[in-house]
């Protein structure tokens, strides 16, 4: 069988949490809940929290080289249009590359934010992360951070980056990085030998639907981390002058695009988070043309998998071994 074909929907029944492990992120959320929540209501408060991640990178080429690594900042670059990436190499062979679109909500973040989870698959994969510096929402448009993605994406799948050239392709995205990642899929079907590349999405909490899916409307003022009564809002802001109905179209919108020929998903959402009805239906669309193991975590918000809990190592543990199963079965 072809590696990327395979129809059907797994869900949680293969992966429990026993309750020692649920309780342990029951007593997170507990500090959590002291925790301002994120906004996207002005453009200061994003200028803020970037000033002050860059400020905690300083020393991030000191700790990649606590495991023998190092980042290349490079530019990727399709007719004309450029965008940087930073690539993280194994110290061996290269059995394959993770395209990674770090989370942040469109405002926030930046291609090293994510080093710690990249330097683990690095290390126990034997990947390539190459993570996209997309352009961040306020100043640009998020239809302009999309267009970074897919020239990234096309970059990397094409004759731009000779080096990867034959190896398989994972594609990796958090939250907003979600979205941008089955953004950029949907996009790059129109280019079906780029897309044949794509061996495997590894999706987690994405936001899949920017006029607010019923999970999102129905958020509440408890919400952990994110701001859930001012989500909808906050989508329109966003994506200012047009309708809801544009809003929904694809693929703005990844949820109602085109999802025949997609290659096999692994999703992750917690039970508590706002974006819970976003994985779900994405799941539930996507497995009628490819295979998708979707998981549904107790006890667990948004952002869950930087949590210091078992929970989110257990998480990345199977993302991981995802990722070297998805390779081995373009080798096999």
């Amino acid at each position: 069988m072809n590696p990327r074909e395979s129809t059907h929907l797994d869900s949680t029944d293969g992966l429990h949490f026993p309750e020692d492990e649920r309780a342990q992120a029951r007593r997170f959320n507990k500090k959590l809940a002291w925790w301002p929540r994120f906004r996207i209501r002005n453009r200061f408060t994003p200028l803020l929290i970037q000033s002050l991640l860059r400020v905690g990178q300083l020393n991030g080429a000191a700790r990649l080289a606590r495991h023998g690594l190092h980042a290349e900042s490079t530019t990727a670059s399709v007719n004309g249009d450029r965008v940087p990436v930073r690539i993280i190499r194994p110290r061996g062979a290269i059995k394959g590359v993770v395209l990674d679109f770090h989370g942040g909500g469109w405002v926030i973040g930046n291609a090293q934010m994510n080093d710690d989870l990249n330097v683990a698959m690095v290390r126990d994969c034997g990947v390539a992360v190459v993570s996209v510096d997309y352009r961040l929402a306020g100043a640009t448009p998020v239809e302009g951070l999309m267009d970074d993605c897919l020239v990234a994406a096309r970059w990397l799948l094409g004759d731009g980056c000779q080096e990867f050239a034959g190896l398989p392709v994972i594609v990796v995205g958090e939250s907003a990085g979600g979205h941008l990642a089955a953004a950029t899929l949907l996009q790059l079907k129109a280019w079906p030998e780029l897309f044949q590349r794509v061996y495997g999405a590894l999706l987690y909490y994405g936001v899949y639907d920017l006029t607010g899916t019923p999970s999102v409307r129905a958020a509440g003022a408890d919400t952990l981390v994110l701001d859930g009564p001012g989500m909808v809002d906050a989508l329109r802001r966003l994506t200012p002058g047009i309708s809801d109905a544009q809003r929904q179209s694809a693929p703005l919108s990844p949820l109602y695009g085109d999802f025949a020929g997609f290659p096999p998903a692994l999703m992750w959402v917690g039970e508590l988070d706002p974006l819970r009805d976003d994985t779900l239906q994405l799941a539930d669309r996507w497995a009628k043309t490819a295979g998708v193991e979707v998981h549904l975590l107790p006890d667990a918000p948004h952002g869950f998998i930087h949590f210091p809990t078992l929970m989110a190592d257990r998480v990345l543990e199977h993302s991981r071994a995802w990722i070297r199963q998805r390779i081995q079965s373009v080798a096999g």
